[in-house]
């Protein structure tokens, strides 16, 4: 454990020490992804979430709060920038996780979801410090490769890659209108 402040009683100055007993590491939650396919940043649905893995089990709250606050941000911010992960809203609206392995399948029965669901999310820090969120609306994102690829599936075999919750997610996107978000 880190070495804590103590008061003149002998008692932890803070309670918010964390111990250094790492659940996931970067590269860790990177294979996480990769196997998985599409995973949640945080919150609940019905993919895994990363907060949750990171953290060994559910979180009540906002996981900033959580002993392990400090680890799941460096993971999700190492996940957020790889080059093999989409960032985007594709379940449920909430940050999600794609790996490049499933592009083509996302970019084949991409109709499926809400346009603003699939635009690509990048976070940026401006020089001031202050963290600026960019997107780049679909396709825009799509290189002419990949969109090719996805044109050799089927529509049911892009679902199947993409998992059982991709086959709900028709009905789910007919009734709900685009989040509009501002693009910076």
């Amino acid at each position: 454990m880190r070495s804590m402040p103590m008061s003149r009683s002998g008692e932890p100055k803070s309670a918010r020490v964390i111990p250094e007993i790492l659940l996931m590491t970067p590269a860790e939650a990177l294979t996480f992804v990769k196997t998985q396919g599409v995973v949640l940043e945080a919150g609940t649905g019905p993919v895994a979430s990363l907060a949750e893995v990171v953290a060994g089990g559910p979180i009540h709250g906002s996981w900033w709060a959580h002993p392990q606050g400090r680890q799941i941000f460096a993971v999700t911010r190492a996940v957020r920038d790889c080059p093999d992960v989409l960032v985007c809203r594709l379940v449920g609206g909430k940050i999600t996780y794609v790996h490049r392995r499933l592009w083509p399948a996302l970019v084949r029965i991409a109709n499926r979801f809400p346009v603003a669901d699939l635009a690509q999310i990048h976070e940026v820090h401006t020089p001031s410090g202050k963290h600026v969120t960019q997107e780049t609306p679909f396709p825009d994102w799509v290189p002419d490769a990949l969109a090719a690829q996805a044109l050799k599936l089927e529509g049911e075999q892009a679902a199947g890659l993409l998992g059982a919750w991709s086959e709900t997610v028709k009905l789910a996107a007919k009734g709900r209108a685009p989040k509009k978000r501002p693009i910076t």
